[in-house]
């Protein structure tokens, strides 16, 4: 069964930083562009970062850009979102999603995206 878990979600106060992850098990994430999204109540989920599959290049939404940092280590089938400087508008639940079909770079569309974690809590908040 192929499966996505998010961990590393929690209460930061303004400034802060965190590092989510996102654990495969079933398949192996070499082969898979790996996206963050997140989604705050009221709103509708967007495109964070992704990662691709082929040569780890990466997007960033400009609202994160110079602050969050996406990575993988393939060893231990997991990537990582390292979150820096963190504002109370970054607070929402951040899903991970895998997909395979886009041969060049990286989506942050989540229509392209076929497996899905079930999203941890990041708030932002003094």
């Amino acid at each position: 069964q192929l499966q996505l878990v998010e961990s590393g979600g929690d209460l930061v106060q303004p400034g802060g930083s965190l590092r989510l992850s996102c654990a495969a098990s079933g398949f192996t994430l070499d082969y898979y562009a790996i996206g963050w999204f997140r989604q705050a109540p009221g709103k509708e989920r967007e495109g964070v970062s992704c990662i691709s599959s082929r040569d780890d290049s990466t997007n960033y939404a400009d609202s994160v850009r110079g602050r969050f940092t996406i990575s993988r280590d393939n060893a231990k089938n997991t990537v990582y979102l390292q979150m820096n400087s963190l504002k109370p508008e970054d607070t929402a639940v951040y899903y991970c999603a895998a997909e395979s079909s886009v041969q060049v770079g990286c989506l942050m569309m989540p229509l392209v995206y076929d497996y899905w974690g079930q999203g941890t809590q990041v708030t932002v908040s003094s």
